[in-house]
């Protein structure tokens, strides 16, 4: 069987998105079958309060200390300080939230970003997330230097 190399690439890719609480790091590029960011989230900060009714995820703390809250199968919010380089699988409509004790570094892996992003709860004011507001340019993406180049 012949490969196709054409589709080969030697380019890296990031691309960093603002958030209130910190930024995300994109690291995969865009159309592939799954996602990695980096996120950094500022001390006393939190992600929102939220379930995605299609996506699917995985994060890991990195460095730093943080909480995260997770729906159980009885549907109540367990509130468990995050072990270092191990994984917290989040299922789509699981009601989920970290917050950041330090400063700290996550990795997050996923499908793509589908459907929506449900906030029951932010600090920052935002409502949902849908498909078509992640197509505005006003969203807060940022080019990275690597970006501005091409």
């Amino acid at each position: 069987m012949k490969q196709d190399k054409t589709k080969f690439t030697q380019e890296p890719y990031s691309q960093r998105i603002e958030k209130p609480w910190g930024f995300e790091i994109l690291f995969t590029q865009k159309n592939l079958p799954f996602i990695g960011k980096i996120a950094f989230t500022k001390a006393g900060h939190r992600w929102s309060f939220q379930y995605h009714d299609k996506k699917e995820e995985n994060l890991c703390l990195i460095i730093g200390e943080a909480q995260i809250w997770l729906e159980n199968k009885e549907g109540k919010i367990e509130k468990k300080r995050m072990d270092s380089l191990r994984g917290y699988h989040v299922k789509p409509f699981q009601k989920h939230r970290l917050c950041a004790i330090t400063d700290c570094w996550t990795i997050e892996s996923s499908i793509p970003e589908t459907g929506e992003t449900v906030r029951l709860e932010d600090d920052y004011n935002r409502g949902t997330e849908t498909e078509v507001m992640r197509k505005l340019p006003e969203r807060g993406w940022k080019k990275t230097a690597h970006e501005k180049k091409r």
